[in-house]
């Protein structure tokens, strides 16, 4: 009898820690940290991808923790020390993206779309830039006044058919979306071949704008905008010039500082107000290193300290060359103007569709290297291409890649790449109105890392881990801590009730 209940007694105890180490392999596999998390209430909502795709926008739930925070990597959020206010995340959405997303059957697109823009059931992708007429992703080379005389404005079909109804689309998913709006090149009826000769120039590619049509081209803009708007597309912001140093693109207009500043203090700000227009206005929007023209230097600031500032919200940049540091030096200088970051590609070049690559070293560059550096929006280029980088053309950029690319054999299966991801992760979690907040603590090589409080009352923590290794970290608000595991070469965001 005693040999009996032994072993019974034995059987029992045996089960019990086989149910315990079960448990806390469970624990380990859905990546939460065991010794920080007594159970799997919802406390913390987490996102997770990896480079190698073992997590790819993995959503769970973690608690808090019911103990002593004793760990030496914890990072304490600050909300005293508060930064810039957040307007959002998203990527272009050119004519190729569109044609791209309307050779999707309805259902598949439906269900993109609404991963891709719902806050509530998807990533929350809240900024969207598409071009005022054609770009280098436009399906034609084309703007919406090619016969002479602004009086021939009208938008075309790649609006009307492509732009326009994805857009509706979105706006039913994402009501808060905001929309900007930038221009290639102006009608070429109004360009000219210099400014000193002021000959015609009949071509897509560079020319500069001629300053008799000022005030034309300024009427340009409020049409456009007037149309979107009663097509029920809203414009929140605009900027004078898609990168105004590059004669070279497909089409494209060469427009320097001096000449920015005269377009926009003589005709695009006095037709704005004329005609009751709030749309933001953005100056610059080229790269970091002002294509090593040494005239241009400081470009956006040489126009507010000539005495255009009022009515201008701020300046935007692209990575294409120079640095990001670029970005905090022009806020040094000017503090109340504000910074967006307004494009970036991944291609051939850079390895685009090697996540292994891309992923951390875009999320540390572009998504929280910019966010760190004042800028209140980070988007992207385009949205969606094909699996052969199209469609694109003669001119334009034949090595791009989207942040999505569909296969072009059935427009149903899709390739998330690094872009998409880098702004999933900050979208996810941090939403409209959101002010960047300070960090303290824990500090490692391979770890960067911004915190930001939510205006309904929640804070968002987003870290990239590009090291080799996996990094344990602890999250602490001041009132409630986590800790977390991030595998090396990972992304993750954090969001959680104050």
């Amino acid at each position: 009898m005693e040999k009996k209940l032994f072993k019974y007694i034995s059987f029992i105890v045996f089960f019990f820690i086989a149910m315990s180490l079960s448990s806390c392999d469970k624990s380990k596999a859905n990546n939460s940290v065991s010794d920080e998390t007594e159970n799997q209430s919802g406390d913390v909502t987490v996102w997770l991808t990896s480079s190698n795709r073992n997590y790819d926008l993995k959503k769970e739930t973690i608690a808090f923790s019911a103990k002593q925070n004793m760990s030496p990597s914890t990072i304490n959020i600050n909300p005293s020390e508060r930064f810039q206010s957040m307007d959002g995340f998203g990527a272009a959405l050119t004519g190729s993206s569109c044609y791209n997303l309307l050779k999707m059957s309805k259902e598949d697109r439906a269900k993109f779309l609404k991963e891709t823009f719902s806050d509530s059931e998807g990533l929350g992708f809240g900024y969207i830039r598409i071009s005022i007429g054609c770009s280098d992703f436009s399906l034609s080379e084309y703007t919406c006044c090619d016969t002479k005389g602004i009086e021939n404005f009208a938008l075309t079909t790649e609006e009307t058919d492509y732009v326009i109804p994805i857009l509706k689309e979105i706006l039913a998913i994402q009501p808060g979306l905001k929309i900007m709006g930038s221009p290639w090149t102006c009608p070429r009826w109004m360009k000219v071949n210099n400014l000193t000769e002021l000959k015609p120039f009949e071509s897509w590619t560079s020319g500069q704008l001629n300053p008799d049509h000022y005030q034309d081209y300024a009427t340009y803009f409020v049409k456009w905008i007037q149309a979107f708007t009663g097509a029920g597309i809203p414009i929140y912001s605009v900027t004078p010039q898609n990168e105004p140093l590059n004669r070279g693109n497909s089409a494209s207009l060469f427009m320097g500082w001096e000449e920015q500043r005269d377009f926009v203090r003589d005709a695009l700000l006095p037709a704005f107000k004329a005609a009751g227009i709030t749309s933001k206005i953005y100056l610059f929007d080229h790269n970091y290193n002002y294509d090593n023209m040494a005239d241009q230097n400081d470009y956006p600031v040489k126009i507010y300290e000539a005495g255009v500032s009022d009515g201008i919200a701020g300046a935007a940049y692209h990575n294409y060359g120079g640095r990001r540091s670029e970005l905090l030096d022009i806020h040094e200088k000017k503090p109340d103007k504000e910074l967006v970051f307004t494009e970036t590609s991944i291609g051939t070049w850079n390895d685009g569709r090697n996540l292994e690559n891309r992923l951390t070293a875009d999320m540390e560059d572009i998504a929280l290297g910019t966010v760190n550096n004042w800028c209140k929006a980070v988007i992207v280029w385009n949205l969606m291409l094909d699996s052969e980088r199209g469609p694109n053309r003669e001119g334009g950029c034949r090595t791009c890649y989207g942040a999505i690319d569909i296969d072009r054999s059935n427009y149903k299966t899709i390739t998330r790449n690094s872009h998409y991801y880098i702004i999933g992760h900050l979208s996810a979690v941090v939403k409209a109105g959101a002010v960047r907040i300070g960090t303290s603590g824990y500090a490692a090589d391979g770890i960067m890392s911004s915190a930001f409080e939510n205006t309904e009352g929640s804070y968002a923590f987003v870290v990239s881990n590009s090291s080799t290794e996996s990094k344990k970290i602890t999250i602490d608000d001041g009132e409630h801590h986590f800790g977390y595991e991030i595998p090396s070469k990972s992304v993750a965001s954090f969001k959680w009730n104050k």
